[in-house]
């Protein structure tokens, strides 16, 4: 990888005491690294909420996934696209959807506390510099040309998350006013123009940031939009989807692309609710259990990991074998430009 390291981030792994299981040819240049000048955001865990009973579901033996949950206490009054209820609410359907796939949401804890006002709205990366030209598919495309956080998106992670041994393995969901997410289309012609999407949830993936997220935060997924019931039913869901399966928005026949709107599975625009398997269906459920995002809870209370990533984490990682899909590219503009 040729992700360039914000000046921000120069020399700071090595003054961390965290746990993040890198490759061994991973490096501080494709794995980001941590500002200790930042100040931490100070949270408590809401003991309002019945974890117990939240996490009934929750059983020995069975893929899980740890999920935290961020809400700031000093969100802007107008601000109400997301509430505790409507966490608890996404939260619980994220449970149910991905229950028949044999794969658990175990909820760690929904904290809150101050966040500095700056960090409340963020660009999630930088504009992109070179658009994919239909050459090779969207997923070779960030390969090669990763997706990069912004200083300022940066720092808000920095902080916002709590790092503990096992940050790298868990995902974190941060409440934000706005997050945007700025990418290039075509606009005419041969030409290109940048379009920002205001997200009503991101899951910054691996797919799109190889490397480029600092490892103790790349579990980060944003939410800024849980308004309408099908946003509270589906988006917490979608959102560990991109994380876990590192798939795009895609469906059977429907390859990847930055937006899809269709009535199919889980990782379209739509109401779907599907995890499908096998090749048709994308190897979604098959990428799913193979996910470093999961782990084997064992009768002494240890935690079985499934493997962590071999090359950053990128759609074709090699811990994924023959589930990926080989797919051809497609042209953005007319072959006689």
């Amino acid at each position: 990888m040729n992700a360039k390291l914000p000046i921000l981030f120069i020399g700071l792994f090595a003054s961390l005491n965290v746990h993040c299981s890198l490759n061994e040819t991973s490096s501080s240049a494709n794995y980001g690294a941590i500002n200790n000048s930042i100040n931490k955001a100070e949270w408590t865990i809401i003991d309002s909420i019945d974890y117990e009973t939240l996490n009934a579901d929750i059983t020995l033996g069975k893929p899980t996934m740890d999920v935290g949950v961020y809400l700031p206490s000093n969100l802007d009054p107008e601000f109400k696209k997301v509430t505790l209820e409507r966490l608890l609410s996404g939260l619980e359907a994220a449970k149910e959807i991905y229950a028949p796939t044999g794969v658990q949401v175990n909820v760690l804890w929904i904290k809150t506390g101050e966040v500095d006002p700056r960090f409340l709205t963020i660009q999630a990366n930088e504009v992109p510099g070179i658009p994919n030209t239909g050459y090779i598919n969207l997923y070779k495309h960030s390969q090669r040309h990763p997706a990069e956080l912004t200083e300022h998106a940066a720092q808000a992670l920095e902080h916002i998350i709590e790092v503990e041994e096992d940050s790298h393995r868990t995902l974190y969901f941060v409440v934000f006013q706005d997050v945007f997410y700025p990418f290039l289309t075509v606009s005419e012609g041969r030409n290109w123009t940048m379009k920002t999407v205001r997200t009503g949830g991101l899951s910054f993936p691996s797919y799109s940031y190889p490397g480029t997220i600092p490892t103790p935060y790349r579990g980060i997924i944003s939410l800024s939009n849980l308004e309408r019931p099908d946003r509270q039913r589906r988006t917490i869901a979608h959102e560990i989807g991109h994380k876990v399966m590192n798939v795009s928005h895609e469906y059977m026949d429907i390859s990847p692309e930055h937006e899809v709107y269709a009535d199919g599975g889980l990782m379209v625009y739509g109401n779907g609710e599907e995890i499908p398997s096998g090749e048709e269906g994308r190897w979604h459920l098959e990428r799913l259990l193979l996910s470093p995002y999961l782990y084997v809870l064992e009768s002494d209370g240890r935690k079985k990991w499934n493997p962590d990533y071999q090359e950053n984490g990128h759609y074709y990682d090699p811990i994924y074998g023959e589930f990926s899909i080989d797919f051809p590219g497609t042209p953005a503009i007319a072959e006689d430009w």
